[in-house]
Formats: structure tokens, sequence, C-alpha cells
């Protein structure tokens, strides 16, 4: 079996393969401070004042619009901790950061597991092996009351990476140059796995990369099997059982893909979709208004190490604004004591409170028409930061880079 289908087979307790539909129990249950009150008002109108399954397994995240940047947006938040004093259920309110990496960070997720919620990278938890699904209101409001949902089994597709990434050569590069070959439609409604030598390798942060973009290739989750530094990470945030998962050897893929990347270059993918993919090098004539490092896909400390490693000492270009944003509060507190503040602020970065923040529009740092963006984010679609802007998607070490030179620049020159 692969890891989807073990996952969904120890769930409903009988063997389950590609194409068969399942009632599936659910581990957690997770709304967002956007999206969360419209789930609250169908359960209001569906159930009035019932309890929900178990209020240990629903958990609300502020990550968005985070604080409130005017009434409507103060009144949802509202709306949701009322909603979470009412029912007891776990409330991660604006002082915490990204949902999901909330929920790791808080041990709310282990391998096996099968969550729901309302963010469409809620997938990029299948960095820990477990199935983590974006769903719609009606879907979160069901699973709130009833505990279970209706899941299709989806084929699994298998990525191999292998060879050692060059210097400044990060996971961001590798995801991109994958998007790139399987495209934005290539994995719709499938399951992806990531396995080689080089996904071995990487650390949580990579594997994080990895997976908070199977969301841009249509796919519904992509894992990677935990390794001892995953489940000893985990194991030092929950108190229950964490137990490895692995696909088997004999598992059948509908699709293997094989990538070499030992001599991988730098990669960025041009306005507007995430597989629009080339070298930075072939971009730099290009001149940027604004870089943002952060994101659920780049917002760890690793992350912002990396940027710090190549902006330290330097300052930003004249007429460029450079927007970091840590993914947790733990992350910031980690850089903090790091040092990576003083680097930032010296270099004349702006560093905010963690959350998403330009993901999408509804954000301080959102573009006029005509500027241009390097973004360290998952998506680059026309007018998600603004309309009749560009957004270019790049490693935090291309976006450090080009924050110091104006223009898309590989990280190795500087």
């Amino acid at each position: 079996m692969t890891i989807i289908e073990k996952i969904f087979s120890r769930a409903v307790g009988r063997d389950v393969k590609p194409g068969d539909y399942v009632w599936s129990p659910l581990d957690l249950v997770a709304m967002r401070d956007f999206g969360g009150p419209n789930v609250i008002q169908e359960y209001t109108e569906n159930f009035g004042d019932s309890p929900v399954f178990d209020n240990d397994k629903i958990a609300i995240t502020f990550d968005l619009h985070i604080p409130a940047r005017d009434e409507k947006v103060a009144c949802n938040h509202n709306i949701l901790r009322q909603f979470a004093l009412k029912q007891d259920v776990k409330l991660f309110d604006i002082n915490t950061g990204v949902g999901q990496h909330i929920l790791f960070e808080h041990g709310l997720v282990k391998p096996w597991n099968i969550i729901v919620g309302t963010d469409s990278h809620m997938n990029l938890l299948g960095a820990f092996g477990t199935a983590a699904f974006g769903m719609g209101t009606t879907d979160i409001t069901g699973a709130m009351y009833k505990g279970k949902l209706w899941f299709r089994i989806p084929k699994t597709i298998k990525i191999v990476v292998t060879g050692t990434l060059p210097k400044y050569v990060t996971a961001k590069d590798v995801i991109l140059y994958v998007l790139k070959n399987v495209t934005t439609a290539g994995a719709l409604d499938k399951a992806l796995e990531f396995s080689g030598d080089t996904v071995e390798r990487m650390n949580i942060a990579e594997r994080i990369t990895l997976t908070s973009m199977v969301t841009e290739m249509s796919g519904d989750i992509g894992f990677i099997e935990p390794d001892s530094n995953v489940l000893t990470f985990l194991n030092t945030r929950t108190r229950e059982e964490v137990e490895p998962i692995h696909a088997d050897s004999t598992a059948s893929y509908e699709k293997v893909y094989e990538f070499s990347v030992h001599d991988l270059k730098p990669q960025i993918a041009c306005p507007h979709s995430p597989d629009k993919v080339t070298d930075v090098k072939e971009l730099s004539r290009i001149e940027i208004d604004q870089i943002f490092i952060g994101s659920c896909t780049n917002g760890r400390f690793e992350d912002l190490k990396i940027a710090a490693s190549i902006l330290k000492g330097k300052k930003i270009k004249k007429g460029v604004r450079l927007i970091i944003v840590p993914a947790t509060m733990e992350v910031a507190h980690d850089a903090l004591k790091a040092g990576l503040y003083e680097i930032f602020l010296s270099c004349g970065a702006v560093v905010t409170n963690p959350g998403c923040a330009l993901c999408t529009t509804g954000h301080p740092g959102i573009l006029a028409p005509g500027e241009t963006m390097v973004s360290t984010s998952n998506r680059n679609f026309v007018g998600k930061l603004g309309k009749g802007a560009a957004v270019y998607l790049a490693s935090p070490a291309t976006a450090a880079a080009t924050a110091i030179t104006g223009i898309i620049t590989d990280p190795r020159q500087v």
C-alpha cells in the first residue's frame, strides 16, 4: 500500500484502494480566522448550540487578518472567540502564527492522523506523515458535528529526488523545478509521495517547503516518510505515541517522476503561474519593488537564517521594500535569540508579527498596479497581491539577494 492507502485502511478498519469512497473518522478539525466565521454561522444554523463531536479535536487559529485591520475583521474574530469559549475548543489567537505550523508546534499533528481544515494548504502537514486536507465551509461544519467525513481514496504519484544540492540551492528551488515538470494540473486529485536521498536529508523546514506546494500541482496531499528527526520533534510536542509510517516497497503508483538535482540552479516562478519556472540567472535584469520572506512555505527559522546570512552587513537597495514575517511566535523567538532581528532591521527590512502575511490581499504591503515583487510564498496568480501587480516566487536566498541589488539576483552572486 501507499501511505494514503495505509492511513485510511487503518482509520476505517478495512483495506482500501484508489477510487474507494470511505466514511472516515477524523483526528482533528481546524478552522482559521478566514473562513472560520462562515463555518460557525452554518454550524449554528444547522445544529444550534449542540456540542461539537469532541472539543479536544477542534482547533481555531488566527493567522490571516491579524491583528484585526477593521471592524468587520474584529467582529469575525469575536465570533470565533465566543464560539471557542462556548464550546471549550482550542483557540490560538493573534499572538501565535500560521495555523498549520501552530498545530504541529502544539502537538496536534502526528503520523497516521486524518485532519481537515479551512485552509487550502492544510496538506503541508503531509511532511509529518499526516493526511491533511483543505475543505469548504459545509464539509468543516459537518465534520465538527459528526467527527467524520466522506473521502475518495486518491491514486498516488511518486516523486524521487536524488543528488546533493549545491550551495544556495534549496528545497524551494527543488519544488519549483518539480512544479515546472509536473505542472499546476499534473497531480489533480492525486496524493504524492516525495522520496530519494535528497528528500531524506531534508530537515523539517525543508520538508514543509516541499509539501506546502502540492496544492499548486492540484494535488490532494503530499507525503514524506517521517525520519528520526521528525519523530523526535513530534515526541517532544505530544504525550501520545508517535508511530512512523512508510509506504510498502511493493506499493503501486500511477506515475513515478525522477529528478537529479546535483547541478540544479536557483529557480524562480514567473508571473502568473507557479509552474512558469526558469533559472534565476535568466531574469537578472528585472527590477523589483518589494520582497516578501515568510509564509507557510518559507517562514521557518531555517528560512530566515539563510536570508540573514546573505543580508548580514549589507543594506537593501534604495527604493526597495523588504518585508519579513516569521511563520510563528516560536520562530520569532528563535530568530530573536539568534540575532536575526538585528540583521534584518540593520539592513532596512520591516519585520512584522507572525502570520500568513503577503500570501493574499488584506495585509499591509499589498502591491500597487505595475509593481513587482519577489515572494517566498507558494502562489503568484493574477490579482492575488494587488490588481495589475506581478509576483515572482523564489527561495529566501534568492529573495534576500534580490533585496540587496534591486534586481532579480542569483544568491550565489552576492
